[in-house]
This record gives structure tokens, sequence and C-alpha cells, in this order.
């Protein structure tokens, strides 16, 4: 079973801090590339404009603890991560404890858990700690320290290009900035690492991407570099998030709600009689935010197990290996995923090689005298064709709307290929 591998892999990620910069994030990656050598680990530089956005500068931490009157650590980094707040700024002081209270992050409806709190864009410090153990702390004074540090350096991702016989590209997109929880961050990168090796073994129709992200700030960072290749290649997109648990099944659609996309993950969900929840775009929390934002508009949406934020231990230490993500919901998602290609792979989305409506009559397809029913039906069809392709449409689908056979639309389909005015 694919799951157990999947499942494997993802503890060897587990122990890694990783944030949305820093060396964590850097032995994430390389761990990946060691699975599928096509990764090809790239960068951000630190201050570089994104959008409305700045790339921060690197964070890299070393230790981490709060010691009690008789030196005793309470909080110690090292045994978890998640201890302390991440891109908390280095600090060395003795403190109250009713000041330590107002740097300690906790949940109380989960009194053993660590919660995961950060603080990327404002300079701060705190520390998580679990509500049981926070309610046994004596007045006394504490000494707290996190030894971290700040620098110009980078932000890194991975892309795995997989070429197909189109140029046309599917994306798959996941994120690699967080610290140590299974379901909302292992899930998605260890489910597409071994997707892609599974993609490599075949001969595709279709181009695949497959991106290993910061959320957020490196999804910004990436459209902005590369937005025009996106908009022009991308037929259909998937944000791969909390796919390790077997519980449930979470569909959130791109905003539109009828991109292809949406249309192929509704289908195979449907095909394989899958309940799932459907949630709106209002509830959308994670890249889709950006890929299907204002200007950029791409058709992504997301096939997901418990939906993050909609779990209990979300965000927390309680969402681990252990208790959370399973093998058989590994694979599970694995086998979902594989249909949903599946399903791309077997059909035709043509699109147009032009804005606007080609010339026709230049390539022997319409009449260059014109006059009232000058043109057959045959070619009002290929007008009538060419003006569904924009790259959204299944062959059948434009067959349907041009109340066509599907055998006479292929034939359409073939020809303009040879006239180079779809591909």
């Amino acid at each position: 079973m694919e799951g157990n591998k999947i499942h494997k892999f993802a503890k060897k990620l587990w122990p890694i801090d990783r944030s949305i910069t820093g060396p964590g994030q850097k032995k994430t990656l390389s761990l990946i590339k060691e699975i599928n050598k096509n990764l090809k680990i790239k960068k951000f530089k630190s201050g570089t404009k994104v959008f409305d956005w700045k790339i921060p500068l690197e964070w890299r931490i070393k230790d981490a603890w709060i010691k009690n009157s008789k030196n005793e650590k309470i909080i110690d980094f090292k045994k978890n991560n998640l201890y302390v707040v991440n891109y908390s700024v280095k600090i060395d002081k003795k403190i109250s404890l009713a000041d330590l209270k107002k740097k300690l992050f906790y949940i109380k409806s989960r009194p053993d858990a660590i919660p995961y709190v950060t603080s990327y864009y404002k300079k701060s410090w705190g520390f998580c700690i679990e509500y049981n153990k926070m309610k046994n702390l004596k007045d006394e004074i504490y000494n707290v320290k996190i030894d971290s540090s700040f620098s110009k350096g980078h932000l890194n991702y991975g892309e795995i290009l997989i070429p197909g016989k189109s140029k046309k590209e599917i994306l798959f997109t996941t994120y690699i900035c967080h610290p140590s929880m299974a379901n909302n961050e292992l899930s998605g990168p260890s489910l597409l690492t071994f997707i892609s090796k599974w993609l490599k073994k075949r001969k595709n129709n279709y181009t695949y991407r497959i991106l290993f992200l910061s959320e957020t700030i490196g999804s910004i960072a990436y459209i902005s570099e590369n937005l025009q290749r996106l908009k022009s290649n991308v037929i259909a997109g998937f944000v791969v998030s909390c796919v390790g648990d077997d519980r449930g099944y979470s569909y959130l659609p791109s905003k539109n709600g009828n991109s292809l996309a949406d249309r192929i993950a509704l289908k195979i969900l449907k095909k394989n009689n899958i309940k799932y929840k459907k949630y709106s775009w209002l509830d959308r929390g994670s890249d889709e935010r950006q890929f299907c934002a204002p200007g950029i508009n791409l058709p992504v949406c997301s096939v997901m197990r418990s939906k993050y934020g909609e779990y209990p231990e979300y965000h927390s230490s309680d969402d681990n290996l252990a208790n959370v993500v399973t093998p058989k919901g590994l694979n599970q998602s694995f086998l979902l995923y594989k249909s949903i290609i599946k399903e791309i792979e077997k059909n035709e989305f043509p699109k147009s090689y032009y804005s606007c409506e080609p010339q026709l009559g230049k390539r022997d397809l319409y009449p260059t005298t014109s006059f009232h029913n000058s043109f057959s039906k045959h070619q009002k069809l290929i007008k009538d064709f060419l003006s569904y392709c924009d790259g959204n449409l299944y062959l059948h689908e434009i067959a349907k709307k041009c109340k066509s056979s599907l055998t006479e639309i292929k034939k359409i389909n073939q020809l303009l290929k040879k006239k180079k005015l779809v591909f």
C-alpha cells in the first residue's frame, strides 16, 4: 500500500523545524529531492518586493526554554518545536509569572496540547504551552531564553516539472512552512512527493507542475515571478493540504466554482461514491486565496480529507502522525488524486492560440466573399467550436453546447490543430 511509504516519509520529515524561511525548509526540500531527483530547489532573496508583500529576513533558531527558580526547564524547544512562537526574536531575561503569562499561548479546549502560533511580520516573541502545564505554574521568577537570529537570506521553494505532449499545465501546490504537524502540514508534501514519482513513470498528455512553497508568502512570490506563464498554460490546479486522515472528505471550490478543476474533482468524487462536505469560496484558508485572487484568477480548487480549521487537532501538537494521519488515509488520498489525473489525461480541453476570432478565410476555413448565408453549417460549426476554446471545456461539453455530435467535434478539433489554431 503506497500509504505506508508516504506515512514513513512523513515520519522522516516530522522532526524538522520548519518556518517560512530558514534551514528547516531547505532540509525538507533536500529530503524530497532524494525521492524525486527532478525537484529543483529555487529561492527568492530577502527584501524582494512581491506584489504588496516583501520577502522577510531568514529566521534561524538554535534553542529556547523557560526555566523555573529551581533551574528546571518547564518548556524545552528541543523536545517540541511548537513550544516557541514561530519567528520569535532573541530574548534572554528574568521575568515574573504575571509578565510571562502575557507571552504564553495555550488552548483551553485541548488542555494537553501545544498550540501553533506565528508572528512572521511583526517582531515579537512568545512561548506556546499546554493549558494544564500553564495552570500549575508557580508565582515566582522565571528565566526565559530564545536563541534566534535574523539575517538577509532567502525564501526557498521546490518545483517539479514533468513535461507532457502538451504545454498545457496541471498545477499541484502544497506548503512546507509549518513545524511538526501531520495533517495540516506533512500530508500534502508527502503525498505530492509520491504522486510526482508516479507521474514520472507515465506518458502524459499534459505537463504537470508541482510546487512546494511557504504558504501565502511563497505562493505570492511564485505568482509574481510566473504570472504570465501560469495564466497562459494552467488549465486546472489543486491545492493539496490536509489529505492524511481517514475521517471524511472535503471539497473547496475555486472562486468561480465552475473551473475545469472543480468539475473534474466533483466528477471523481461522484464517480467513486465518495461522501464529502462541500464548502464555499468564503471558507477558503490556504493558497487558493492567492491562486484565485483578483488579477490572478487561476482555475484552482482543493480536495481534502478533514478541512483545515475544521478538525479538533488543527494547529496543535495533537495533529500528529499517531492520532490523526494514517497510512490508510494517505493511501485513499493518493488513489483519489491518481483518479483525478487519469480523468484529466483521457480528455482534451482545446484552447485557441489567438485572442479574438482568428482569420479563417486565409486558412480556407471560411468564405472570402461574404453575402447572406454564404457559409455552410460546417463552417459555422468551426466558428462555434472556436468560441468555446478557452481551455476550460471537455470536447464532449463543447459538443453539447454546439448541439453537435462528439464525432464531428473531434474531427473539427483535429482539423484546427493541423491549422495551428488550437492546442
